[in-house]
C-alpha cells in the first residue's frame, strides 16, 4: 500500500464525507422512501457509477468522454443476456416455433442460438463480462486514440461518434440484440423473482454497496501517485511527458477503470429495471452521465453521487409535470453549472461548509496535521480539455 497511515489514504473531510454518504443512502433514504420510490432511487444510483468513473477521467485525467454510454450499455447487455437465456427456457418458450431461444429470435426467423450467446448460459461468465468487456472496448479505444496523441475536443466526438455507431448496430441487429426494444422480460435470476418488493431492497443496497466498493477504489487511485500524475497531466501534459512519464498509458488506465464502473452500472440498472435497451447506449445518455458530474463536481467522487440523486430527481419531477421541456431544462442546468458553479456542488461545499465543519472538527478532535485536498481547483491549462 502506498500510503503511510489511514489519514494519508483517507483525510478527515474525505472520510466525513464518506460517512455522511453513507448515512443518507442506507439509512435515511430507505426509512423515508417506499419501495417504489427507494427502487426508483437505486436506478439512478447506477448512473452514479459512470459519474465517478468520470471524475476519474475528466476530473483528473482531462479526458472528456462523451460515449460512456457505450460502456454502461455494454455491462447492462452482458447481464441481461444471461437473465434473458434463463427466462427462455423451452418451457417458457414452448409456443415460439424454435423453443429455448430468445422471443426476439424466434420473431426474426432465427433457428438457433448465435454462437456469441451461448457462454452468457453462466452467471458468472456474465459477471465477468460485466467488467472485462467494457474494459477491452476501453482498451481499444483507448490506445487507438491516446497513442496517436489524440485528446481534447477530438477525443470526445469520437467517443460521441462510437456511442452512434453502437446504438445503429443494435436496432440493425434486431434478431440478435432485441433491436430497438433491448432485451425486456427479465424475470428471475437464479430462480429468484427480482420484481418482487423483497428483491426491490435487497438490489437497492446491493447497489449502494457496489457503489462505495467503485468509490474507495477511485478513493485509492486520486490519493495514490497515480493520481498526482493524472492532475498533473490535466494541466502540464507536456511536461510530465518530459518528465519519462507514458502519458499514453495512464490515459488508457483511467478511461479503462471509468468503463468498468459504468459497466457495473449499467449491469445494476438491468436488475432493477428488468431490461436493457439501446436508448441508454447513444449519444443523449451519454452526455447526460457528463452533465451529472458536472453538476455534482467533476472534481469530487462523492459529489458525483449527489449530482446523479439531485439532476434524477428534478428530471423525474420535472418531467412528471412538464414532459416536453425537461431537455430544455437540462440544458439550462448545464450552462447554469458551467457558468457559476464550475466545480459544481462540491465547489460549493468547499467554499462555503467545509471551513466551517474544519474549525468543528478541530475543535473536538485537534488538527490533522495535514491540509484538506479533498477537491482540487482545476489549472488554467487543460480544465476544458
Amino acid at each position: 500500500m502506498p500510503f503511510s497511515s489511514f489519514k494519508e489514504f483517507m483525510p478527515r473531510q474525505d472520510l466525513l464525507s464518506f460517512l455522511v454518504l453513507a448515512l443518507v443512502l442506507l439509512v435515511a433514504l430507505p426509512l423515508a422512501l417506499d419501495v417504489m420510490r427507494l427502487n426508483q432511487v437505486g436506478k439512478f444510483l447506477s448512473f452514479a457509477f459512470v459519474a465517478v468513473g468520470l471524475v476519474l477521467c475528466w476530473g483528473y485525467g482531462g479526458i472528456l468522454s462523451l460515449g460512456q454510454g457505450v460502456f454502461y450499455g455494454l455491462g447492462g447487455y452482458a447481464l441481461a443476456m444471461y437473465l434473458k437465456l434463463e427466462a427462455s427456457t423451452p418451457e417458457n418458450t414452448a409456443i415460439q416455433t424454435t423453443p429455448g431461444i430468445p422471443d426476439f429470435m424466434d420473431w426474426n426467423r432465427i433457428t438457433e442460438l448465435p454462437w456469441f450467446w451461448e457462454p452468457f448460459y453462466s452467471l458468472t461468465f456474465a459477471i465477468i463480462a460485466v467488467v472485462v468487456v467494457p474494459s477491452i472496448v476501453a482498451y481499444l479505444i483507448g490506445v487507438a486514440m491516446f497513442k496517436r496523441r489524440v485528446g481534447g475536443v477530438y477525443f470526445a466526438i469520437i467517443t460521441q461518434s462510437i456511442a452512434a455507431i453502437l446504438t445503429i448496430l443494435i436496432i440493425g441487429q434486431q434478431g440478435l440484440t432485441g433491436g430497438v426494444n433491448g432485451i425486456t422480460d427479465l424475470r428471475t435470476l437464479k430462480g429468484w423473482n427480482i420484481h418482487t418488493d423483497e428483491a426491490s431492497y435487497i438490489l437497492y443496497f446491493v447497489c449502494v454497496a457496489l457503489l462505495f466498493i467503485c468509490l474507495l477504489v477511485a478513493q485509492y487511485i486520486r490519493r495514490s501517485k497515480t493520481g498526482r500524475i493524472l492532475v498533473a497531466m490535466r494541466g502540464q501534459e507536456d511536461r510530465v511527458r518530459f518528465s519519462g512519464y507514458d502519458i499514453a498509458n495512464f490515459k488508457v488506465f483511467v478511461f479503462c477503470v471509468g468503463a468498468a464502473f459504468a459497466g457495473i452500472g449499467g449491469a445494476m440498472f438491468t436488475l432493477q429495471e428488468g431490461f436493457m435497451s439501446p436508448s441508454f447506449v447513444g449519444v443523449v445518455p451519454s452526455i447526460e452521465m457528463v452533465i451529472f458530474c458536472a453538476v455534482g463536481g467533476r472534481l469530487s467522487i462523492i459529489g458525483a453521487v449527489y449530482g446523479v440523486l439531485l439532476v434524477s430527481v428534478a428530471k423525474t419531477l420535472f418531467g412528471e409535470s412538464f414532459p416536453d421541456l425537461w431537455l430544455f431544462a437540462m440544458g439550462l442546468i448545464f450552462i447554469g453549472v458551467v457558468l457559476a458553479l464550475p466545480n459544481g456542488i462540491a465547489g460549493l461545499y468547499a467554499n462555503w461548509v467545509a471551513p466551517h465543519v474544519d474549525r468543528l472538527l478541530n475543535r473536538l478532535f485537534g488538527k490533522p496535521g495535514e491540509p484538506r485536498i479533498d477537491v482540487l481547483q482545476p489549472s488554467s491549462q487543460g480544465a476544458s480539455s
